[in-house]
Protein backbone atom coordinates (compact mmCIF):
# COMPACT_ATOMS: atom_id res chain seq x y z
CA UNK A 1 0.00 0.00 0.00
CA UNK A 2 1.19 3.32 -0.75
CA UNK A 3 0.46 6.07 1.20
CA UNK A 4 -0.12 10.05 0.90
CA UNK A 5 0.15 12.34 4.01
CA UNK A 6 -1.05 15.65 3.63
CA UNK A 7 0.63 18.65 5.75
CA UNK A 8 -1.09 21.73 5.60
CA UNK A 9 2.02 23.98 7.10
CA UNK A 10 0.41 27.56 6.74
CA UNK A 11 2.49 30.46 6.71
CA UNK A 12 6.10 29.57 6.84
CA UNK A 13 9.58 31.32 6.04
CA UNK A 14 11.37 30.02 2.90
CA UNK A 15 14.38 28.99 3.52
CA UNK A 16 13.61 26.44 6.82
CA UNK A 17 10.86 25.06 5.03
CA UNK A 18 13.32 23.89 1.80
CA UNK A 19 15.89 22.87 4.26
CA UNK A 20 13.41 20.57 6.07
CA UNK A 21 12.31 19.28 2.49
CA UNK A 22 16.00 18.49 2.32
CA UNK A 23 16.19 16.69 5.50
CA UNK A 24 13.10 14.73 4.71
CA UNK A 25 14.40 13.76 1.27
CA UNK A 26 17.99 12.51 2.62
CA UNK A 27 16.81 10.27 5.30
CA UNK A 28 13.45 8.93 4.10
CA UNK A 29 14.36 5.38 3.14
CA UNK A 30 11.99 2.42 1.00
CA UNK A 31 9.51 2.37 3.82
CA UNK A 32 8.53 6.37 4.12
CA UNK A 33 5.12 7.66 3.46
CA UNK A 34 4.95 10.20 0.85
CA UNK A 35 3.99 13.77 1.86
CA UNK A 36 2.63 16.70 0.35
CA UNK A 37 3.11 19.94 2.01
CA UNK A 38 1.13 22.72 1.74
CA UNK A 39 2.78 26.96 3.20
CA UNK A 40 1.94 30.01 2.47
CA UNK A 41 5.25 31.59 2.12
CA UNK A 42 6.34 35.45 3.25
CA UNK A 43 7.27 37.25 0.05
CA UNK A 44 10.75 36.05 -1.60
CA UNK A 45 12.10 35.26 -4.64
CA UNK A 46 13.64 31.94 -5.37
CA UNK A 47 16.22 31.24 -8.37
CA UNK A 48 16.64 27.82 -9.80
CA UNK A 49 20.05 26.22 -10.79
CA UNK A 50 20.08 27.23 -13.92
CA UNK A 51 18.49 30.70 -13.04
CA UNK A 52 20.46 33.87 -14.64
CA UNK A 53 20.82 36.69 -12.35
CA UNK A 54 20.00 39.49 -15.40
CA UNK A 55 16.40 37.79 -14.64
CA UNK A 56 16.13 39.47 -11.44
CA UNK A 57 15.13 43.09 -12.23
CA UNK A 58 14.88 45.26 -9.27
CA UNK A 59 13.67 42.78 -5.93
CA UNK A 60 14.02 45.91 -3.45
CA UNK A 61 13.29 44.85 -0.34
CA UNK A 62 12.25 41.34 -0.99
CA UNK A 63 15.45 38.80 -0.61
CA UNK A 64 16.53 36.45 -3.25
CA UNK A 65 17.36 32.93 -2.40
CA UNK A 66 19.39 30.86 -4.62
CA UNK A 67 18.05 27.26 -4.13
CA UNK A 68 18.36 23.65 -5.83
CA UNK A 69 15.50 23.00 -8.24
CA UNK A 70 14.93 23.72 -11.57
CA UNK A 71 13.72 26.32 -13.54
CA UNK A 72 14.44 30.45 -13.07
CA UNK A 73 13.74 33.05 -10.74
CA UNK A 74 10.19 33.08 -9.53
CA UNK A 75 7.99 35.05 -6.68
CA UNK A 76 6.02 33.49 -3.44
CA UNK A 77 4.37 35.47 -1.55
CA UNK A 78 1.06 35.12 0.56
CA UNK A 79 -2.41 34.53 -0.96
CA UNK A 80 -0.58 32.16 -3.06
CA UNK A 81 -0.43 28.23 -2.44
CA UNK A 82 2.78 26.24 -2.33
CA UNK A 83 2.69 22.69 -2.93
CA UNK A 84 5.75 20.50 -2.38
CA UNK A 85 4.96 16.83 -2.99
CA UNK A 86 7.60 14.54 -1.55
CA UNK A 87 6.97 11.35 -3.31
CA UNK A 88 9.05 8.34 -4.20
CA UNK A 89 8.78 7.80 -8.15
CA UNK A 90 10.38 4.86 -8.36
CA UNK A 91 7.78 3.35 -5.51
CA UNK A 92 4.60 4.76 -7.49
CA UNK A 93 6.12 3.53 -10.89
CA UNK A 94 5.84 6.91 -12.16
CA UNK A 95 8.53 8.61 -14.14
CA UNK A 96 9.65 12.18 -14.07
CA UNK A 97 8.26 13.70 -16.84
CA UNK A 98 4.60 11.88 -16.40
CA UNK A 99 4.85 12.96 -12.64
CA UNK A 100 4.94 16.69 -14.31
CA UNK A 101 2.55 16.20 -16.70
CA UNK A 102 0.32 15.02 -13.78
CA UNK A 103 0.83 17.92 -11.08
CA UNK A 104 -0.35 20.20 -14.10
CA UNK A 105 -3.50 18.27 -14.80
CA UNK A 106 -4.23 18.76 -11.12
CA UNK A 107 -4.20 22.32 -11.82
CA UNK A 108 -6.05 22.45 -14.84
CA UNK A 109 -9.08 20.45 -13.14
CA UNK A 110 -8.85 22.56 -10.25
CA UNK A 111 -9.34 25.78 -12.81
CA UNK A 112 -11.95 23.90 -14.61
CA UNK A 113 -13.93 24.14 -11.25
CA UNK A 114 -14.30 27.66 -11.42
CA UNK A 115 -14.57 27.61 -15.59
CA UNK A 116 -11.73 28.73 -16.33
CA UNK A 117 -9.90 26.82 -18.96
CA UNK A 118 -5.96 26.28 -18.16
CA UNK A 119 -3.22 25.09 -20.47
CA UNK A 120 0.51 23.66 -21.25
CA UNK A 121 2.75 26.02 -23.13
CA UNK A 122 5.47 23.50 -24.86
CA UNK A 123 8.87 24.54 -23.32
CA UNK A 124 7.39 26.76 -20.38
CA UNK A 125 6.43 24.42 -17.31
CA UNK A 126 3.57 25.95 -15.38
CA UNK A 127 -0.33 26.62 -16.11
CA UNK A 128 -1.19 29.70 -18.33
CA UNK A 129 -5.11 31.02 -18.97
CA UNK A 130 -5.04 33.04 -22.62
CA UNK A 131 -1.28 33.14 -22.63
CA UNK A 132 -0.57 34.56 -19.45
CA UNK A 133 0.79 32.51 -16.37
CA UNK A 134 -0.92 31.16 -13.29
CA UNK A 135 0.77 28.69 -11.60
CA UNK A 136 4.72 27.85 -11.75
CA UNK A 137 6.38 24.63 -11.27
CA UNK A 138 10.13 23.59 -10.49
CA UNK A 139 10.89 19.98 -8.91
CA UNK A 140 14.31 18.24 -7.86
CA UNK A 141 14.73 14.83 -8.27
CA UNK A 142 16.91 12.65 -5.22
CA UNK A 143 17.14 9.23 -5.71
CA UNK A 144 13.93 9.10 -7.47
CA UNK A 145 12.82 11.06 -4.61
CA UNK A 146 11.17 14.80 -5.63
CA UNK A 147 11.24 17.76 -3.63
CA UNK A 148 10.02 21.69 -4.20
CA UNK A 149 6.91 21.95 -6.47
CA UNK A 150 4.09 24.18 -7.32
CA UNK A 151 3.32 27.96 -6.83
CA UNK A 152 -0.29 28.82 -7.92
CA UNK A 153 -1.30 32.23 -7.58
CA UNK A 154 -4.80 32.62 -5.70
CA UNK A 155 -5.40 35.90 -4.26
CA UNK A 156 -2.12 37.74 -3.84
CA UNK A 157 -0.11 40.88 -4.74
CA UNK A 158 0.68 40.54 -8.11
CA UNK A 159 3.61 43.75 -8.02
CA UNK A 160 6.44 41.78 -6.94
CA UNK A 161 6.48 39.51 -10.52
CA UNK A 162 7.13 43.44 -11.89
CA UNK A 163 10.68 43.06 -10.11
CA UNK A 164 11.71 39.94 -12.06
CA UNK A 165 11.63 38.14 -15.60
CA UNK A 166 9.24 35.09 -14.34
CA UNK A 167 10.41 31.96 -15.01
CA UNK A 168 13.36 33.63 -17.58
CA UNK A 169 10.65 35.36 -19.72
CA UNK A 170 10.69 38.87 -20.42
CA UNK A 171 7.83 40.23 -20.11
CA UNK A 172 5.41 37.76 -19.05
CA UNK A 173 1.97 38.33 -17.38
CA UNK A 174 1.43 36.66 -14.49
CA UNK A 175 -2.18 36.69 -13.21
CA UNK A 176 -4.20 35.20 -10.21
CA UNK A 177 -7.34 33.17 -10.05
CA UNK A 178 -9.48 35.93 -7.97
CA UNK A 179 -9.47 38.31 -11.08
CA UNK A 180 -10.92 35.04 -13.37
CA UNK A 181 -13.51 33.67 -10.60
CA UNK A 182 -15.08 34.29 -6.84
CA UNK A 183 -12.61 32.10 -5.01
CA UNK A 184 -11.93 31.18 -1.09
CA UNK A 185 -8.78 30.34 -0.76
CA UNK A 186 -8.71 27.59 1.84
CA UNK A 187 -11.68 26.00 -0.93
CA UNK A 188 -8.88 26.30 -3.63
CA UNK A 189 -6.34 24.50 -1.39
CA UNK A 190 -9.24 21.64 -1.04
CA UNK A 191 -9.85 21.33 -4.42
CA UNK A 192 -5.88 20.77 -5.10
CA UNK A 193 -5.57 18.21 -2.60
CA UNK A 194 -8.21 16.21 -4.17
CA UNK A 195 -6.60 16.68 -7.51
CA UNK A 196 -3.40 16.08 -6.79
CA UNK A 197 -4.26 12.75 -4.61
CA UNK A 198 -6.24 10.99 -7.45
CA UNK A 199 -3.54 12.39 -10.03
CA UNK A 200 -0.90 10.42 -8.14
CA UNK A 201 -2.66 7.56 -7.13
CA UNK A 202 -1.54 6.35 -3.64
CA UNK A 203 -3.97 4.02 -2.07
CA UNK A 204 -4.56 5.99 0.75
CA UNK A 205 -4.38 9.78 1.83
CA UNK A 206 -3.86 11.11 5.16
CA UNK A 207 -5.59 14.72 5.67
CA UNK A 208 -5.94 16.54 8.26
CA UNK A 209 -4.26 15.14 11.54
CA UNK A 210 -4.97 11.53 10.53
CA UNK A 211 -8.14 11.29 8.84
CA UNK A 212 -8.45 9.20 5.93
CA UNK A 213 -9.48 10.27 2.98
Amino acid sequence: MTTLRIRRIGRADYEPTWRAMQAFTDQRDGATDDELWLVEHPPVFTQGQSGKAEHVLAPGDIPVIQVDRGGQVTYHGPGQIVAYPLVDLKRLGVGVRDFVHRIEEAIIRVLARYGVEGERVEGAPGIYVDGDKIASLGLRVRRACTFHGLAFNIDMDLEPFGRINPCGFAGLRVIRLRDLAEVEFGAVEDHLVEELAEQFGHDEVIDREGCAV
